[in-house]
């Protein structure tokens, strides 16, 4: 089992001269999401387009991108969010139901890393976490988690592929606790109204829950000893991912996002993530409905794309996360430039409920 090493001493992908290189971006418009991603090899992504024009999309990125992470319109956000696209996309519908049409991607400044002050953030969202109430959640009940979510991908017509993007769109989900039984509803890849959810895989048996694919059942039996999760999610997720640490930092990622873990584990994925090499703190981060953060990130030496779990910077509430090119030339086709949003989320809104397919009217 590859154990975690200190990055106390070492200079992180972010830091020294590689960050006096990145191009800096004006943010623009932002047209109107983990899992998904998952978020390994982000953008498997928009295979079901069918737009006009025949476009076949490709990976914008290895990025890990969440399970059945599609997009949904949200015109109303979309016209206030001046964040990060370069123009406005042409949307048509709303929240319940018709298609996109793709746009200029998404892009903004690119915030600088520094491992300097990282281990008081995480100290300071760790104690935040500790002291929020926890989520009372009883057997038989769904997890519900809305958000926004947007992605910019390669799309190929011909032999001429460029840059687009679906915007930011509403994303609702539903699952219980015990991962036998959920609702998605996401037009940009799911149909209009939803679709079931379950763990059945190609052979038709039921897929059972693991760090990368977590029940709320499942992340109540994990360990909240930060170095013996960490442990556990190393040994775990082995030879996935471009590199062990990065892959722990995307499986840390994960459950923060698209799961409600329970109250000792979610301080705990904390603090583990403090341990992962390469971690940085970024000062200036933008979630995908332009709530303002500081950022925990940490780059993939690969993909040459940074991944940052945006925080709110008083209350250190968790906000969102997205997926930045740092790096040039990045991408299947080369065109992913530094400052290329490749995918961005806002959590709105997360709770328990009791029915599939309730919508609370608040939640955490």
């Amino acid at each position: 089992m590859r154990q975690p090493r200190s990055s106390d001493s070492r200079r992180t992908p972010d830091e020294g001269h590689e960050g006096e290189h990145l191009l800096s971006f004006e943010e623009a418009d932002l047209p109107a999401d983990r899992h998904a991603f998952h978020k390994e090899e982000l953008m498997t992504f928009i295979q079901q387009d069918t737009r006009a024009e025949a476009t076949t999309p490709t990976p914008a990125a290895p990025v890990r991108r969440r399970l059945l992470r599609p997009l949904v319109i949200l015109p109303a956000v979309a016209c206030t969010l001046a964040v990060l696209a370069a123009g406005a996309v042409t949307l048509t519908g709303s929240d319940t139901g018709k298609e996109t049409v793709a746009g200029p991607p998404l892009t903004t400044t690119v915030g600088t890393g520094t491992s300097a002050g990282l281990p008081q953030l995480l100290d300071q969202i760790s104690l935040a976490s500790a002291k929020k109430p926890p989520a009372k959640v009883n057997p038989g009940q769904y997890i519900y988690i809305e958000s926004r979510v947007g992605n910019t991908y390669e799309k190929t017509v011909g032999d001429k592929t460029t840059l687009a993007s679906d915007g930011i769109h509403r994303r609702q989900i539903w699952n219980s606790t015990d991962g036998t039984e959920g609702w998605l509803i996401d037009p940009a890849v799911s149909p209009p109204g939803g679709e079931k959810l379950d763990r059945t895989n190609e052979k038709g048996t039921s897929e059972p829950p693991s760090l990368n694919a977590p029940t709320y059942d499942y992340l109540a039996t994990l360990p909240t000893d930060p170095g013996a999760l960490l442990a556990k999610i190393y040994e775990e997720t082995a030879g996935m991912g471009n590199s062990p640490d990065q892959q722990a930092f995307t499986t840390i990622g994960d459950m923060l996002g698209e799961t409600l873990p329970p109250a000792e584990l979610n301080t705990a994925l904390f603090k583990a993530a403090a341990k992962i090499p390469g971690v940085v703190q970024v000062d200036d981060a933008v979630d995908a409905i332009g709530r303002r953060g500081i950022a925990v990130a940490r780059l993939d030496e690969t993909s040459g794309a940074r991944t940052e779990w945006v925080f709110d910077p008083e209350t250190y509430t968790y906000l969102g996360e997205r997926t930045v090119q740092i790096r040039p030339n990045g991408g299947d086709s080369g065109l992913i430039t530094p400052g290329t949003v490749i995918y961005t989320e806002a959590i709105t809104l997360r709770r328990a409920v009791d029915v599939l397919k309730e919508v609370p009217s608040s939640g955490v």
